[in-house]
């Protein structure tokens, strides 16, 4: 019996060019496509119609990204009959049978993200000072690319932008009804700004003005965003694969000690030409 089916899908952004499948080049989508085929839980590509409920770019993570599609085979679309076909770096952990009027992505009412990065020389206060002006509702077209062919509008809700510190990093949470692209890396990239002393609040406050200001600026690096969360009203009946669950928190346990060896090592290259080299 045909039936709509949700997923919630993580992956690891790295070596993906963006969520959205996109011709030869290795997606999400495109690779979530290619296991339901696999797997026979559907049988034609246009016919399934597969959504997500957005779009990340290059290098984004996810933990609960949702897509939808019809499937042929409603019991072959389960996370771990998925799982067995996906790659290791996606994988899918819960699933829902969904209305055909169901939208993943119109009918979200909340999303949140986090971006993580190093924590260095950030003067924190002077960023949650900053972080506090983006509250509310605001016009983000300093924060976007412009489309002068895109009449939509640039206004965006913004609900929350809590920072803080743990261990050797900043981890900046942001929950809004919706997100331009590009949006949360540049307020990161103003957030470190404010930080480094580099620029002041009354900039901050320049930059969410757009009618009166304009004004250029870089994304940071997209390796640390990871988009956490996504809420419906009503939430859908997920039914969590605990199989899947495991088998993920087992790969990704070893994931992260593996990375933190790596880590160790590549801080062996530093050259420190002053030090005479310790062979004991």
């Amino acid at each position: 019996m045909r039936m709509k089916i949700a997923l919630k899908i993580g992956y690891q952004g790295t070596h993906f060019a963006g969520s959205q499948i996109q011709p030869d080049q290795r997606t999400v989508e495109g690779e979530l496509l290619k296991a339901l085929l696999e797997v026979e839980a559907i049988s034609d590509l246009e016919k399934a119609g597969l959504t997500s409920a957005g779009r990340t770019d290059a290098g984004v993570h996810s933990i609960s990204q949702v897509v939808t599609f019809y499937a042929d085979k409603p019991g072959m679309a389960i996370p771990r009959v998925l799982n067995s076909k996906l790659p290791r770096d996606v994988w899918a952990w819960a699933y829902a049978e969904v209305a055909d009027d169901f939208d993943p992505r119109r009918h979200a009412v909340r999303r949140k993200y986090r971006y993580i990065l190093n924590s260095e020389d950030y003067d924190i206060s002077k960023m949650r000072d900053a972080a506090k002006l983006f509250i509310g509702e605001h016009d983000f077209s300093n924060f976007t690319k412009k489309d002068k062919n895109n009449p939509k509008s640039m206004v965006r809700n913004v609900e929350k932008l809590d920072i803080r510190t743990q261990g050797s990093v900043i981890k900046i949470d942001i929950v809004a009804n919706a997100y331009l692209w590009n949006m949360i890396r540049k307020i990161v990239s103003v957030l470190t700004l404010v930080g480094t002393g580099n620029r002041s609040l009354e900039w901050v406050s320049q930059m969410l003005d757009p009618e009166n200001f304009e004004e250029g600026i870089e994304p940071a690096p997209a390796y640390g965003l990871v988009f956490l969360e996504i809420q419906y009203n009503p939430e859908p009946d997920w039914i969590v694969d605990m199989y899947a669950v495991k088998r993920v928190n087992d790969f990704v346990t070893r994931e992260a000690n593996r990375y933190r060896v790596i880590s160790t090592i590549l801080e062996q290259f530093i050259i420190q030409p002053e030090k005479e080299m310790d062979l004991d």
